[in-house]
């Protein structure tokens, strides 16, 4: 599995209904709301041999709400 974090800008007025919508799709391992550029910090984890960027498009950004969004592929743990 490839383990991804990615910040979401939401539509001002939207960041609850887009955290919903991430809940209830069930993709997440965390989920959290933040301060600054981005609204909500999301960990993900990518199936074995699923495309990273198709998988976040029909999955996430496919969400009413979401402006923008910064994905942070991980690699290796130490």
């Amino acid at each position: 599995m490839t383990c991804l974090f990615i910040q979401i800008q939401c539509r001002p007025g939207s960041t609850y209904k887009v955290a919903e919508a991430i809940a209830l799709r069930e993709i997440h391992s965390e989920l959290y709301s933040t301060s600054g550029h981005y609204d909500l910090l999301l960990k993900l984890y990518v199936p074995e041999g699923e495309d990273v960027g198709k998988y976040i498009n029909d999955n996430l950004l496919v969400i009413d709400g979401i402006e923008r969004s910064l994905t942070t592929q991980t690699f290796r743990a130490f």
